[in-house]
């Protein structure tokens, strides 16, 4: 029984028109889902993909309207990165994002593996890094419709970096509780003087992932725009997420239980310096309820609210697709 990787992660906005004109438009990336917070249906849920919505792909936002800004800290996801197919194609990201006047950081080493940090409108911390022909994980399937060529295609979710008050806590769950294998550590370019420890998981490489970094001066985390809400884990199958569930209750987590979220089924907990952490079957998948071609366009809901469309739909601010 091993997790095979990054599932999706869930960050937060506060603008969903210029999150969708950023993520489909400058990123490129296919918005296969336009759905609501099942916790909050006044709350836009969005999830841009490859072109088929595949596990590993999802960048995932709330939409919250009027939110403050994130107040950066510990217990938090301090960063996401995104795969792109080799160096060459990190060199002309780069110039796409001078183009579109994205701030950034220019080509680094993270890793072992050419990268560029950069921010999004609202300040989220975003990295790109290089496949390079690494073994692990594979990437998704390059969506024809993108507003970039195939050859820079965001090819799924890279590593994901924890900052949080005690490294230790936190790579014990990892690796005690989860699976996950401790590969060492590296030295961030925008912080040298700190090691930054690297797990892994499942066939390895970029997207299967997690980077922790110590930091016991700052103060914990105030979520808001530009944060990160919460990183979920790959599962095969329902088998293997009921006996997930058992292991980690075993290990005096609390737990959600498995909670169906209709195109995946999930289950929640937190580690022990805050980080939510959420483990997710890699399907039924986005297809369950729209046509593969036409994924995104509509308002998805779920059976249980489908009775109330009208309701939700009424309380929900426009929201125009771009359309490539």
């Amino acid at each position: 029984m091993q997790l095979t990787g990054i599932h999706h992660v869930s960050a937060l906005t506060a603008h969903a028109v210029r999150n969708v004109a950023f993520y489909t438009e400058t990123i490129g990336m296919r918005l296969a889902k336009k759905t609501v917070n099942q916790d909050d249906t006044s709350s836009y849920h969005l999830f841009y993909t490859d072109a088929i919505g595949s596990p590993g792909t999802d960048l995932t936002f709330f939409d919250i309207p009027g939110m403050a800004r994130e107040q950066e800290g510990i217990g938090s996801i301090s960063a996401v990165s995104l795969r792109v197919r080799d160096r060459a194609a990190l060199a002309q990201w780069q110039e796409r994002l001078e183009e579109f006047g994205v701030e950034q950081d220019g080509m680094a080493e993270r890793a072992g593996r050419a990268s560029i940090a950069f921010r999004d409108f609202e300040g989220q911390h975003m990295v790109l890094v290089a496949d390079d022909g690494e073994a692990g994980v594979p990437g998704g399937t390059p969506w024809e419709r993108s507003t970039v060529p195939a050859a820079l295609a965001v090819r799924g979710l890279g590593p994901v970096t924890l900052t949080v008050r005690d490294a230790g806590r936190t790579g014990r769950v990892l690796t005690d509780i989860l699976g996950f294998r401790d590969l060492g550590s590296f030295r961030a370019p925008e912080d040298p003087a700190r090691e930054t420890l690297v797990f892994a998981t499942g066939a390895g490489g970029a997207g299967a992932e997690v980077h922790v970094v110590e930091r016991r001066d700052l103060p914990f985390v105030r979520l808001g725009r530009g944060s990160v809400h919460h990183v979920a884990f790959r599962v095969p199958d329902d088998l293997q997420h009921a006996a997930w569930l058992e292991r980690l209750e075993a290990a005096g987590l609390r737990t959600s239980g498995i909670v169906d979220r209709y195109y995946f089924h999930s289950i929640y907990f937190r580690e022990p310096n805050g980080v939510l952490y959420e483990l997710a079957t890699d399907g039924p998948g986005f297809d369950v309820d729209e046509d593969m071609e036409h994924l995104g366009e509509r308002l998805a809901l779920p059976p249980f609210l489908e009775p109330m469309r009208q309701q939700i739909e009424a309380r929900l601010h426009p929201l125009e697709i771009p359309r490539p």
